[in-house]
């Protein structure tokens, strides 16, 4: 089983998510439906949702609700990009034209209010106590892990335990919630609630830390984004960690020159060369992906309990989908 077979496996349920989805974007505002409309047709994997509807079939949840609490995660995923755009200034958002370059700062800062605020009045809704404190919990610590990345941007001396937390919040959280939220609904006790939150979040922290490989070491057509973004951003990231923790004096000083240069809008191509060459010389990809690796590993021995069944490898392939991605 590989992870192409698990989006074909569940493209009929995801097209359910988008239906819902499309309802959560709707408003007294026109503009409301629009923007939904770009951002469901720019793209995305729905990868989010898939985990709800993996870790529910695992648990041998079928109850219909699980297409709007997956839709709801997908929401709250996509307000938070919608802001980290605004954040970050973007033009773009997978290939195409990022909807705050269309719209404008304000409008889209609105609607990702908008989606967050609607989404759990919809999670309210369904009357379950633990759903909802599932997503509180992750949408705070979504906004934390957001600060803390703030906080520490252009920073070279940001520890490994910094990192992980930001990395938790950015993605772990959501997925962990997405995997927790499947067990819930299947009503199979907080065991098993606990077993996929942490599966969940693991993945998540994998998912993260390979996305912050490839910002280093993808082809740029691939990745659909400009590559070395972090390093222009001030974002460090587990292969700048390791190579400030490797690198020699000499090359500790240029490498935080460089991260102050480029921070400040005065960096250049033959900069982000030079780390790159650096992180090929103290092999700093690839021990990044045996970390990643090993949040894999950890992820899958969660899962343990469960008896071996094709509902259990679609999840165990979705962890893994992470490490495969393409470079």
């Amino acid at each position: 089983m590989n992870h192409s077979d698990i989006f074909e496996y569940y493209r009929c349920d995801l097209l359910r998510v988008e239906e819902e989805l499309i309802g959560i974007f709707k408003g007294a505002s026109s503009l409301l439906s629009l923007i939904g409309l770009h951002i469901i047709k720019s793209g995305g994997k729905r990868l989010r949702p898939m985990f709800l509807l993996a870790s529910a079939d695992l648990c041998r949840a079928k109850g219909d609700n699980r297409y709007l609490l997956a839709a709801i995660i997908e929401a709250i995923h996509t307000a938070s990009l919608l802001h980290d755009d605004v954040i970050d200034n973007a033009k773009t958002r997978r290939g195409v034209p990022s909807a705050n370059y269309q719209w404008g700062n304000q409008t889209v800062i609105l609607v990702g209010d908008y989606l967050y605020s609607n989404a759990l009045r919809l999670a309210v809704a369904e009357g379950n106590q633990v759903i909802m404190e599932a997503l509180a919990e992750a949408t705070t610590k979504m906004t934390e892990g957001e600060i803390l990345q703030l906080e520490r941007t252009t920073n070279p001396d940001m520890t490994v335990g910094d990192y992980f937390q930001i990395i938790a919040g950015k993605t772990g959280v959501l997925i962990s919630a997405a995997c927790k939220i499947g067990a819930i609904i299947s009503k199979n006790g907080p065991e098993i609630e606990r077993r996929l939150a942490d599966f969940g979040l693991k993945t998540g922290m994998a998912f993260q830390l390979v996305d912050d490989v490839l910002d280093y070491s993808a082809q740029q057509e691939k990745l659909g984004k400009k590559l070395g973004k972090d390093l222009e951003e001030g974002k460090i990231t587990m292969p700048l960690i390791l190579l400030l923790q490797r690198a020699s004096p000499e090359e500790k000083d240029q490498i935080r020159e460089i991260i102050r240069q480029a921070s400040s809008g005065k960096g250049r191509a033959g900069q982000l060369r030079r780390v790159v060459e650096l992180l090929e010389k103290y092999d700093c990809i690839n021990e990044s992906m045996r970390i990643a690796a090993n949040f894999v590993q950890e992820a899958k021995d969660v899962l343990d309990i469960f008896e071996p069944s094709d509902y259990k490898e679609r999840l165990i392939t979705l962890a893994e989908y992470s490490l495969r991605r393409q470079r």
